[in-house]
This record gives C-alpha cells, structure tokens and sequence, in this order.
C-alpha cells in the first residue's frame, strides 16, 4: 500500500467529515447569499455579492452560531461522562467507575507505559493540563466562537437597525437581548437533544460494526461496550 493510500486509509474518518463539512460550509455560503439577497430586494436595497456575503458580519454570526452549540455539546458531554452514567449505554462508563479514575486505570504517572504521551508520566502541572487537555481546548473554542458570534451578531443587528431608520445597540445590549439568546438558544436545546436521544436509544438499538453502538447480540443493559 502506498503512502498516500494508506494515510488516507488510516484517517478516512476524518477527511470524511472534514470533507463533508467544507461541502456544507460552501453550501451554506450560496444559500445564505440567496436568501440576503431575497431580502435585501425586498427592503429595496441593492444585492451584494458572494464574496460581499461571505465575508460579513451576517454571513459570520450564522457560522459561528452553528459552531458554538456545536462545541457546548461536545464540551458539557466530556465532562458529564466523567460524572453521569447512562445504564445499558455504550456512550457511557460503568457506575462502578464514576469520577476520574485512578492512575493505573488511566494510565498515568508509574502505571503510564512505554507508548504514553510524554505529558502522561509526569506529575505536577504539567500532567494536570494534559489530563485536561481534551476539554480545555473545547471549552476555549466555545468560548471564541460564542465571542464571535455575539461579535458578529452585534454588527449584523446594528446594520439591520440603520436600515430601519432605528437607533444601534451596544454589544452588551445585544449579547443580553431577546434576538441573542432567540438564535442561541434555539441551537443548544437541539444539540441537547440529539447527544440525549443518543444516550438513550443507543441502549436498545444497534449499528453493527460502529464504535457508537454496542454489538448486535448484546444485553440490553450492558453498560460501555462497543461493537
């Protein structure tokens, strides 16, 4: 096997759905555009163009919008599986392993081994960062894209005010407005959703051969297995 055949072979998982979302991201971008200029036609304005859309603030707030549930979901469901068990579902650990784990189960300090992150044998700072890294870094990007996106939406409104002849509002004003936390919200209690209904149906039903599922045959209440 070449080189190149098996680097794509080894991170066929990722360049899917990297791949599947710049087709998305693209998507978005001409259907957002349409649809400005829908109602920059209705208002009587003049239509922009693509590369006017897409690098606007409007343009900027729906991206960053999508990206910060998105990273919520991930960065509350990282640290809730640490914490919260779900019985007969393989997105979850057993009850009997609730919390951190000791070192030898998680492969730290003495009990990390010759392949272990350099990072995991140490003590101190160090070990307690890497230990954290994972949710560290999800958090910080939730944190950027809800910046950018209170940032973004802030401009957008503004514009959307001036056009109707209204008076702008701060950023603070908006980020503590109905408009905000309308979109906000609207994004987090679907992704609340669907991590939930995963936890859940995952118990009963099956995906032969997914990391996500357990195996076919199964119990029902068999807790963290994979198939």
């Amino acid at each position: 096997m070449s080189d190149v055949r098996r680097f794509l072979g080894q991170n066929s998982l990722s360049l899917f759905f990297g791949a599947l979302f710049l087709a998305a991201l693209v998507g978005q971008s001409f259907a957002g555009w349409a649809a400005f200029n829908d109602t920059q036609a209705a208002d009587g304005l003049v239509p922009v163009g693509w590369p006017e859309y897409v690098t606007s603030s409007s343009f900027a707030a729906d991206v960053a919008e999508n990206w910060q549930s998105e990273y919520l979901q991930f960065l509350l469901y990282i640290w809730a599986t640490v914490w919260f068990v779900q019985r007969g579902s393989p997105e979850s650990k057993e009850p009997s392993q609730v919390g951190r784990e000791s070192d030898h189960a998680q492969e730290v300090g003495a009990a990390a081994g010759p392949g272990s992150p350099r990072w995991a044998a140490v003590g101190g700072l160090r070990r307690t960062l890497f230990s954290h890294s994972l949710l560290i870094v999800m958090g910080a990007v939730f944190v950027l894209s809800w910046f950018a996106q209170s940032v973004a939406g802030t401009v957008a409104h503004d514009e959307e005010q001036l056009a109707s002849l209204e008076a702008p509002v701060s950023w603070g004003g908006y980020v503590t407005g109905a408009d905000f936390w309308n979109r906000t919200l609207q994004n987090w209690q679907s992704e609340f959703l669907a991590v939930g209904s995963m936890v859940v149906l995952s118990v009963y039903l099956r995906e032969r051969g997914s990391p996500e599922s357990k195996p076919v045959g199964a119990r029902d209440d068999d807790t963290g297995a994979e198939g």
